[in-house]
């Protein structure tokens, strides 16, 4: 987020209240409820700093909804390849998600549930998972903490696995461009070989009228995760997104 210092003189504080207030007339009250759909593309789908399309593009669409209480549901879904490659027949995943967000004091709050969907996937250990997740923000800041209920991705005993993310977002202040530095920690329960850390430093764009894009450089110390070519699908990247949001 950018910081801002701006000296106003004394003279101006009236007249400043006055067309402060006028602005808020005419923004009107707040909707009741908000409902966007968004489809777009990146050049290879990483989650949690792992390639999920075996370093390919991908191809992906979402729906929200919105209560001004707070409380939200949401689908989005992307092109797959890694049930494929485990031996599955999954060419899509599905997210299924929803929770409540308020404010704690100075922090923002988000408390949700998370249910990832492999269709017809066909592994030995079902890969669909659950997660619970929780997250403030303060300021440009978010940390979360996401708690796997279930296995976790088809990893046989690895209930109770976690992720740790902490990410922030800056506004540059050139060509509107926001800066969005991320780390996060995925321990897999009873498979500590396929734990590991993730960062990337990003890139995000609005060019208003629904159309952003994105360009992040990804990388993580991963060491167990391979695409059928023997390549890490692990290893380091510079991954473009373009992505269209329609509200309703």
């Amino acid at each position: 987020m950018k910081l801002k210092l701006v000296v106003l003189a004394a003279s101006l504080l009236a007249s400043g209240a006055v067309m402060a207030q006028a602005a808020a007339e005419t923004k009107g009250p707040e909707p009741d409820y908000t409902l966007s759909v968004n489809v777009g593309a990146v050049t290879d789908y990483r989650y949690r700093g792992i390639s999920q399309s075996r370093l390919k593009p991908a191809l992906q669409a979402g729906a929200d909804f919105a209560h001004k209480s707070g409380f939200y549901i949401g689908t989005w879904g992307s092109s797959i390849k890694w049930i494929k490659d485990g031996g599955g027949d999954a060419d899509v995943e599905i997210d299924l998600y929803g929770g409540y967000k308020f404010n704690a004091g100075p922090v923002g709050v988000d408390v949700g549930a998370l249910r990832y969907f492999y269709p017809s996937s066909k592994l030995g250990v079902n890969p669909d998972t659950t997660e619970l997740y929780v997250a403030g923000t303060y300021g440009p800041a978010t940390l979360k903490y996401s708690h796997a209920v279930t296995n976790l991705f088809g990893f046989a005993d690895s209930k109770n696995s976690y992720y740790l993310d902490l990410s922030a977002s800056f506004d540059t202040g050139y060509w509107g461009l926001t800066f969005v530095p991320h780390i996060g920690y995925q321990r897999v329960a009873h498979n500590s070989d396929f734990s590991y850390t993730d960062w990337s430093l990003g890139l995000g764009k609005d060019f208003g009228n629904g159309i952003s894009m994105s360009l992040a450089y990804v990388d993580t110390n991963a060491d167990g995760y391979f695409a059928p070519s023997g390549k890490k699908l692990g290893r380091a990247a510079a991954v473009l997104g373009a992505k269209y949001t329609y509200g309703f």
